[in-house]
């Protein structure tokens, strides 16, 4: 956010803080979110790198294209399990996945 912006909301008696602190979560929870959001981000550049549709995607796994769009968005309801499960489908090797964990998301819950 810009300083001015900031400033101006804070005169007007707005808090400003990140979504960790809005939500009061532990170290331990904000760290699960932001893995979770990154394997999402992993999936999704993966699928659309293979130029394969989320419905196509959904066949492989044996599920629907509701359910690979609530993956790439970082539902709450997604396992780990199942994030790991699709990138593995589509070919990315433990390393890709530990590449994935270490890249900073833009949708980080900070």
């Amino acid at each position: 956010m810009e300083k001015r912006k900031r400033r101006r909301l804070q005169v007007q008696g707005w808090r400003i803080g990140s979504a960790t602190e809005f939500l009061g979560l532990s170290a331990e929870e904000a760290a699960l979110v932001e893995m979770k959001l990154r394997l999402s981000q992993a999936l999704k550049t993966r699928r659309t790198s293979m130029r394969l549709t989320q419905t196509e995607l959904a066949n492989r796994l044996g599920s629907s294209q509701s359910r690979v769009a609530k993956m790439e968005a970082g539902d709450r309801a997604v396992s780990i399990d199942l994030l790991m499960k699709a990138l593995l489908l589509l070919g990315a090797s433990p390393s890709d996945v530990g590449k994935a964990l270490q890249q900073r998301s833009s949708r980080v819950a900070a």
